[in-house]
C-alpha cells in the first residue's frame, strides 16, 4: 500500500487475528507475534515480542465475547508498549462493545463507555481507531483523539451491484434513521424508519413504521445484531404493511444467543450481508461478509503519515463533501 511503513508495528490479541492479519497485508507490514500467559490464579501476562522503542505501535483487538477478556488484553498489550518505549499506541478497536453504555438512563447505574474510555486512557493509549460506535456521543468520552470510520460504503457496494428497483432502506428505529437517510442516498433509495421501545437487553416492540414499504423489497440498515430480536420484530411489522421481503446490512455482526436461527431461516429474510470488524459465526455459509480490513490499513497509514482520515469518506457522508474516494 505505501513505502512508508517501516516503522509501524501491529500486534493483535485473540479476539480476532483474522482481521488483524489481514490489515497488516493491506499494509504490507508482519503481524508482530504476542505471548499470552495465563497463571493458575487466572490473571492474565502478556509480552510484546517485537521491539517496540520509538516506534508507531497498532493494537487490533475488538471488545467481543468474551468481551472483559477481550478488553483486558487490550489493556496489558498497551500498557507492555508504553512499557516498551513506544512512540505512539493506536489501539485499533473495530468493535467497541461499550458504547451501548452511554448515559445515565436510571438510578444508580454505571456508564461503562466512559469507565473503559478512561481505563484505556490510563493504560496508554495515545489514539483510537474504530467504527460505527453505537451512540456517537461515546466519541466525547475520550480525552485522546478519536478516528471514527464508517462501513456505510462498503455495504452500499454490495448492493450496488443488484436490482434496486422497488427497494427501500429501512432504519430498525428513528435513532439510526440519520444513518439509513446517508446510506439510502448511496443508493438512490428512499427510505423508512421503525418506532422501537426497548423492554429488556433482548426484547423490543416496533409499534409502526414510518414511511411507505407496501409491495417494496427491503433493505434493513442496522449498526449493530446481537440477539436479532429487534430484525425479528422488523420483519413482522414489514409483513403487516404490506413489504414482500427484506435484505439485512449491518456493521456489527455479532449473532450472538439464538440470531444465527432466527435470521437464517426468517422467510421474510433473502439475505443478511455485515462486516469483519467481529469475527464471523460458525454455521452460516450463506452469510455475507464483507471486508474493512483494506479501510482501517488505509486510516493506520493516514494517521502514520499524519494525514487527513475524515477523505477517506469523502461521498459517503454528504457533510464531507463531494465524492473523491476511490475505495468505493
Amino acid at each position: 500500500m505505501r513505502q512508508d511503513t517501516n516503522d509501524i508495528v501491529v500486534f493483535s490479541g485473540t479476539a480476532h487475528r483474522p482481521l488483524a492479519q489481514a490489515i497488516c497485508e493491506e499494509l504490507g507490514v508482519e503481524l508482530a507475534p504476542v505471548e499470552m500467559t495465563r497463571f493458575s490464579n487466572d490473571c492474565l501476562q502478556v509480552q510484546l515480542q517485537a521491539n517496540c522503542r520509538q516506534r508507531d505501535v497498532y493494537i487490533v483487538q475488538p471488545l467481543v465475547p468474551p468481551t472483559q477478556e477481550a478488553l483486558m488484553e487490550l489493556l496489558l498489550m498497551v500498557d507492555a508498549a508504553r512499557g516498551a518505549s513506544a512512540a505512539q499506541i493506536t489501539a485499533v478497536i473495530p468493535h467497541y462493545a461499550y458504547a451501548r453504555s452511554d448515559k445515565k438512563d436510571a438510578s444508580r447505574i454505571s456508564i461503562g463507555g466512559r469507565l473503559v474510555a478512561d481505563m484505556l486512557v490510563t493504560a496508554g493509549v495515545d489514539r483510537v481507531l474504530t467504527m460505527t460506535l453505537h451512540a456517537p456521543q461515546v466519541h466525547g468520552f475520550f480525552s485522546v483523539p478519536v478516528d471514527h470510520l464508517t462501513a456505510l460504503g462498503v455495504l452500499a457496494d454490495h448492493f450496488l451491484g443488484e436490482d434496486l428497483t422497488d427497494c427501500v432502506v429501512v432504519s430498525p428505529d428513528l435513532g439510526n434513521a440519520k444513518t439509513a437517510t446517508q446510506f439510502s442516498r448511496l443508493l438512490g433509495l428512499p427510505v423508512a424508519a421503525g418506532s422501537k421501545r426497548r423492554l429488556a437487553d433482548d426484547r423490543v416492540v416496533i409499534d409502526s413504521i414510518v414511511g411507505d414499504v407496501e409491495g417494496k423489497r427491503a433493505i434493513v440498515l442496522d449498526d449493530e445484531i446481537a440477539t436479532g430480536g429487534s430484525i425479528v420484530e422488523l420483519m413482522d411489522r414489514l409483513e403487516e404493511q404490506g413489504c414482500r421481503s427484506a435484505a439485512v446490512a449491518c456493521t456489527h455482526g455479532l449473532f450472538v444467543g439464538k440470531a444465527v436461527e432466527r435470521l437464517r431461516d426468517h422467510p421474510m429474510i433473502t439475505e443478511v450481508v455485515t462486516t469483519d470488524t467481529v469475527p464471523a459465526p460458525e454455521g452460516w455459509p450463506e452469510l455475507r461478509v464483507r471486508s474493512v480490513a483494506g479501510l482501517f490499513a488505509e486510516a493506520v497509514a493516514r494517521v502514520h503519515a499524519g494525514e487527513s482520515v475524515s477523505s477517506l469518506f469523502d461521498g459517503v457522508d454528504p457533510a464531507l463533501g463531494p465524492p473523491q474516494s476511490k475505495l468505493f
